[in-house]
């Protein structure tokens, strides 16, 4: 449900593609768990991780969830696996395809038998009312699409109120909050917002969407929309710099930001905050922005998880020790953890009865919050029979400074606002 903030942010990528388009666990953690020894020949839990690892916009932008939930089973293996069972991962690359994320799907729960799926992030959830009806657990996955918001047995990373009947939401449509807006509104007096987009079908749905959220929280509203072929961003830079804008928000791909900023940089439009999102929080944002020093760090994200910088937080610096030999870290990488430490959880219930799909899925649906150690806010998801009409949403908020990289704003615990919830449709 938290869509502006998560599950619709990653749109800024995904939505041109119509055209091409911790941890190292606790030490208590394993107390009182048999040791591998007993059970060394024990047979070894499989989990199944899809990932559009070769998808068209680019080899390395859906691999971050993966990386993750890898990094985590290692460190879990070291340490004893679960009541002394390894736990084996069996990766499938669906290459950003439907039919290709179809046959990931068989493979993985026909041959290879997997207990669950883990951390998916698929560009085409082709395969999605496949794994509902062989009833496997999909834990962690990112919302890409509507699938986690569509079929049961499918728990996002960010959680779900729809009822999850088979069709999307409440009757076709989702329901996001405004909560970014009125982030940025209460806490730094932004009054003007820009938004961005490309003159294709599904930039200019996303930007509509973003447009009506700022409107309802009284915004004045500056829509700039280049052309997707030969974008002139200098003449939108331009313009935003003319309309005082205090906010960017863009329907736009990763490069298409990058050349935003250094034409927003040459026009000299200086904004409060350039507004990205959890899929563009990386490290990798000097290289990606290196012609942009002043919109470069003008750069805010938001999600609904604890900033992977953070690591006086005890679990966020198990995740950053596990993960130290990554070229580069990310906020899906700490997601697809969290994913990874939640299917362990649920599994570790089950180890007296036995570790089926079943009890998995029984774990998940329990009804209680989950939050990873702290690395989420509460995680819920309920069947709601009617849509909220507001909700008090909390989020994760960090600027980029060089020299420091992405830095806290606030506790994500306390950043909450009670927000209406707008609809759209997928």
């Amino acid at each position: 449900m938290r869509r502006t903030a998560t599950g619709a942010a990653v749109a800024g990528l995904l939505l041109l593609l119509g055209t091409a388009c911790g941890s190292r666990l606790p030490e208590s953690d394993f107390e009182n768990r048999a040791t591998p020894t007993p059970r060394a020949s024990a047979e070894p839990i499989r989990v199944g991780v899809i990932s559009s690892a070769t998808s068209p916009v680019g080899a390395s932008a859906f691999t971050g969830p993966r990386d993750g939930a890898k990094a985590w089973f290692d460190r879990l293996d070291a340490r004893g696996g679960i009541d002394g069972r390894r736990v084996e991962v069996r990766t499938c690359d669906d290459g950003g395809s439907g039919v290709g994320n179809s046959a990931c799907v068989r493979r993985l729960i026909d041959q290879d038998k997997v207990v669950a799926l883990v951390a998916t992030t698929a560009l085409d959830y082709a395969g999605a009312s496949q794994v509902s009806r062989a009833g496997v657990p999909d834990i962690g996955g990112q919302p890409i699409g509507a699938a986690y918001d569509t079929y049961p047995h499918l728990y996002g990373i960010y959680g779900s109120l729809a009822p999850r009947h088979g069709t999307p939401g409440w009757g076709g449509e989702l329901y996001g909050g405004t909560e970014v807006y009125r982030y940025f509104k209460r806490v730094h007096g932004a009054r003007t917002a820009a938004v961005v987009s490309y003159n294709q079908s599904a930039s200019a749905a996303y930007a509509r969407l973003v447009t009506e959220g700022l409107r309802a929280e009284g915004y004045r509203v500056v829509s700039e929309q280049v052309d997707f072929a030969l974008p002139d961003f200098r003449a939108a830079a331009a313009d935003l710099k003319a309309q005082h804008a205090d906010l960017v928000f863009d329907a736009l791909d990763t490069h298409g930001n990058s050349q935003l900023c250094k034409a927003m940089d040459d026009v000299g439009a200086h904004v409060t905050a350039k507004v990205t999102n959890v899929q563009n929080w990386t490290s990798g944002v000097p290289e990606d922005y290196k012609d942009a020093p002043r919109c470069r760090n003008a750069l805010w994200a938001t999600g609904s998880s604890r900033n992977y910088e953070d690591t006086g937080d005890t679990a966020v610096r198990e995740f950053r020790d596990a993960t130290k030999g990554l070229s580069t870290h990310s906020q899906w990488q700490l997601e697809g953890w969290a994913a990874a430490r939640w299917f362990t959880d649920a599994a570790g219930s089950c180890a007296r009865t036995g570790i089926t799909r079943g009890c998995v899925d029984a774990f998940m649906n329990r009804g209680e919050p989950y939050t990873a150690g702290g690395l989420l806010l509460p995680v819920t998801y309920e069947r709601l029979a009617e849509p909220p009409k507001t909700r008090r949403t909390c989020l994760s908020v960090a600027r980029w400074r060089d020299g420091r990289g992405w830095v806290t704003q606030g506790d994500m615990n306390t950043n909450c606002f009670d927000v209406p919830q707008i609809a759209y449709r997928p």
